[in-house]
C-alpha cells in the first residue's frame, strides 16, 4: 500500500498552492488574485461554510506577496482556540508592531473562525485594527459574517464563499485520485460528494481515510466510513414516534446513536431531510421542520444530545395526535 496512505494529511499534501490551482469561487479569486498583484490588498473578511477554500485563498495571498519570506510577515490565530481578549490584544499586538521584512509595505494577520470572538473581543481587534492599518493588513474568515460586528466589516472588503458544486470537486478529486492510484466508480463519488454537502476538506478526508482501506473506492467502501444516519433508520424512528409509539421510537433512537456512534447534529439533519417524505399534511411538515429547527438550535448552543433529541420525538408524537 501506498505510504502517502500513512503519514500524509492529503488536505495539506493537496492544498492548492496558487490562485489557478483552486476550484470553485472563480469571482473571489479574480478579485483576490487582481488585489495581490497590486501589492495592496485591503483587510479582508472571507464569509462561507467550511471546506471551500477560505484559509486556503489567504495562504495563497501571503506566499504570492512575500515568497520565501511569508511565515516571518504571517501570523495565524484560530479565535475558537483563543478567543479572548487578552489574545487579541498582546498576539495581534506584537506581531503588528514589527515592520514587515522586504518590499510590502505591511504583514498580515490571518484570524480563522472570526466568528468565535467574543464581542469584547472584537471591540479590541477593532481597535487594534485601526491603530495598525499602516503595518498589518487583517485577514478574517468566519462562516456567518452576520456575527462580525458592523464595524469590522465596514473596514474589509467582504467576499462570500459558496459551497463547492460537485463539478469543482471531482476536479479536486480526480486529480488526487490520479497522482494516488486510486480507481473511484462514479456511485462512490456521488457518496462522497452527498456526504460532504459541498466541503471539500470532508470529501477529501472521506477518501482519503476510504482508500487506508483499498485503492478501489466503491459505494459500500464508502459508506462503511461514513458515519451518518441511514435514511430508512431515521424512517422507523419517525413512524414510531408519529404513531404514538414513544417506547419504540426512543429505543430506535438510542440505537442509532450510541451503535453507529452518530452525533446528534447529525441525526437532526437526518430528520430534517427524513420529514419531507413523510406521508403526512404539509402543514404538519412545516410544524414539525420548525421544531426540528429549535432542537437543532438548542443542540448547537451546547444542550444534553438525547434529551433534546427526545424532547423532538415528544414533539412529533403530539403531532401525529393533532395536538401542537
Amino acid at each position: 500500500m501506498a505510504e502517502s496512505y500513512n503519514h500524509d494529511v492529503w488536505t495539506e499534501k493537496y492544498r492548492p498552492k496558487k490562485f489557478e490551482d483552486m476550484v470553485g469561487q472563480e469571482e473571489i479569486i479574480k478579485r483576490v488574485k487582481a488585489l495581490t498583484n497590486s501589492m495592496n490588498i485591503p483587510h479582508l473578511l472571507l464569509a462561507g461554510p467550511a471546506g471551500t477554500g477560505k484559509s486556503t485563498i489567504a495562504l495563497i495571498i501571503v506566499k504570492e506577496l512575500f515568497g520565501e519570506s511569508w511565515r516571518e510577515n504571517y501570523l495565524e490565530l484560530n479565535a475558537s482556540d483563543e478567543r479572548g481578549i487578552d489574545v487579541v490584544r498582546q498576539k495581534v499586538k506584537d506581531f503588528a508592531r514589527t515592520k514587515a521584512i522586504g518590499d510590502v509595505p505591511f504583514k498580515i494577520i490571518f484570524l480563522d473562525e472570526a466568528d468565535a470572538l467574543t464581542r469584547e473581543a472584537q471591540q479590541a481587534l477593532r481597535r487594534t485594527m485601526e491603530n495598525y492599518t499602516s503595518t498589518c493588513r487583517f485577514i478574517l474568515s468566519c462562516n456567518y459574517s452576520s456575527k462580525i460586528l458592523d464595524p469590522i466589516q465596514s473596514r474589509a472588503v467582504v467576499f462570500r464563499f459558496q459551497l463547492l458544486e460537485k463539478k469543482d470537486i471531482k476536479k479536486r478529486i480526480d486529480i488526487i485520485s490520479k497522482n494516488e492510484g486510486l480507481s473511484i466508480t462514479p456511485d462512490a463519488f456521488d457518496v462522497l460528494y452527498e456526504s460532504s454537502e459541498g466541503d471539500c476538506r470532508r470529501v477529501i478526508n472521506l477518501l482519503q481515510a476510504t482508500a487506508s482501506i483499498s485503492p478501489n473506492i466503491t459505494p459500500d467502501l464508502v459508506n462503511t466510513i461514513v458515519s451518518k444516519a441511514k435514511p430508512s433508520d431515521i424512517k422507523i424512528v419517525l413512524d414510531y414516534a408519529l404513531s404514538g409509539d414513544f417506547i419504540n421510537a426512543r429505543e430506535k433512537l438510542l440505537d442509532i446513536m450510541l451503535k453507529e456512534s452518530i452525533s446528534g447534529q447529525d441525526v437532526i439533519k437526518a430528520i430534517q431531510k427524513e420529514v419531507w417524505n413523510l406521508p403526512i399534511d404539509n402543514k404538519l411538515k412545516v410544524r414539525l421542520t420548525e421544531k426540528t429547527g429549535e432542537a437543532e438550535f438548542r443542540l448547537v448552543e451546547g444542550s444534553d444530545e438525547f434529551i433534546q433529541l427526545e424532547a423532538l420525538l415528544a414533539s412529533f408524537i403530539l403531532a401525529g395526535q393533532g395536538g401542537e
